[in-house]
């Protein structure tokens, strides 16, 4: 297996790779994005430490709106000042925006085409003892759904912080999903990132399968890769932070040359990103196909790595998953 991205960190694999939560690239792109533009507020449900709002109420405390616990005020008081001409981010935990607000964001932002920027924190079910009323994991179905809604998984902090200065140029409503379990950071500052793109992180000469990753959940995806190498399976692996729209001719010349694809994200199985990637393939390059998730079920307490583990979603089950898929005879 090789490198397919000169753009990685040089750390990638080793025990002291930097770790950090999604999260914190929100906190760093919002006051980098508030610094390029006066237009960009930023609103917060009573959650500015937990989402790093507090970095843009820092810098920016005129900019910055303190709704309180009122989810749903906040999605419409930021489809009111989006009309009258600024960028709002509003930032709550994902189980409750999009959970609380979906209809406050279906009618007033994505009906209105409001270039609104949902931040949903704390999502997956990594975010570890809150347990099931906090992990959501219906979100990115739910937001995707909505026509004209940019939907984002960004795969560590580095890219977060990218994706949410990205997001402030972008016309319309977006909405972004960030974790809140530190993860590693594999990108780095040059690694490229363009809404609609995906990224190839690792390219085998003789891949068996495709490994299609969103979120944090990308470097897992990585190390299952570097496994499957290891016992003579070659892979590639492509990383799609852009669930909506999705890289279409990434994704299906990776199945084109893979033949078979596996798609991991930390969400339901049903609804998510491999139903996207399903959807699209099925239309345009159909192949064998197993989608990893959270298989119907709610979420549970328990730490981070725990979760992942017990839902199938470590680097080791992957593998796994991988193996079985192209055990299958066709």
């Amino acid at each position: 297996m090789q490198n397919a991205n000169a753009h990685l960190s040089e750390k990638i694999f080793s025990s002291d790779i930097e770790q950090a939560p999604t999260r914190d690239g929100f906190g760093t792109g919002s006051v980098e994005a508030g610094k390029s533009d006066a237009r960009v507020v930023v609103l917060c449900a009573d959650l500015a430490e937990s989402t790093r709002a507090e970095k843009f109420q820092n810098e920016f405390p005129d900019r910055f709106v303190e709704v309180g616990v009122s989810e749903q005020n906040m999605a419409t008081l930021a489809s009111g000042m989006a009309a009258a001409g600024k960028i709002p981010f509003i930032a709550s935990y994902a189980a409750f925006s999009p959970g609380r607000n979906y209809e406050q964001i279906r009618t007033t932002i994505a009906l209105n085409e409001m270039p609104v920027k949902v931040c949903g924190m704390h999502a997956g079910v990594s975010v570890g003892p809150d347990g099931a009323t906090h992990q959501m994991l219906e979100d990115i179905g739910l937001m995707r759904m909505l026509p004209g809604m940019t939907v984002i998984a960004p795969g560590d902090a580095e890219e977060a912080r990218k994706a949410v200065v990205v997001a402030a140029k972008t016309n319309g409503p977006v909405y972004i999903r960030f974790g809140r379990a530190a993860t590693p950071v594999f990108t780095t500052a040059d690694t490229p990132f363009e809404i609609g793109k995906a990224l190839m992180l690792w390219e085998s000469t003789e891949p068996k399968v495709a490994i299609l990753s969103t979120g944090s959940l990308s470097y897992a995806a990585l190390a299952a890769a570097q496994q499957l190498e290891q016992e003579g399976v070659g892979s590639v692996v492509l990383h799609v932070p852009t669930i909506k729209p999705l890289d279409a001719e990434a994704i299906i010349s990776a199945a084109s040359r893979a033949g078979r694809v596996l798609t991991v994200e930390e969400h339901q199985a049903m609804g998510g990103f491999g139903s996207a990637v399903a959807e699209l393939l099925a239309e345009r390059h159909p192949v064998p196909m197993k989608i990893l998730g959270i298989a119907d079920e709610f979420g549970q307490s328990g730490e981070p790595d725990e979760l992942l583990k017990h839902y199938g979603l470590d680097a080791g089950n992957i593998a796994d998953a991988a193996q079985t898929l192209i055990a299958l005879v066709y």
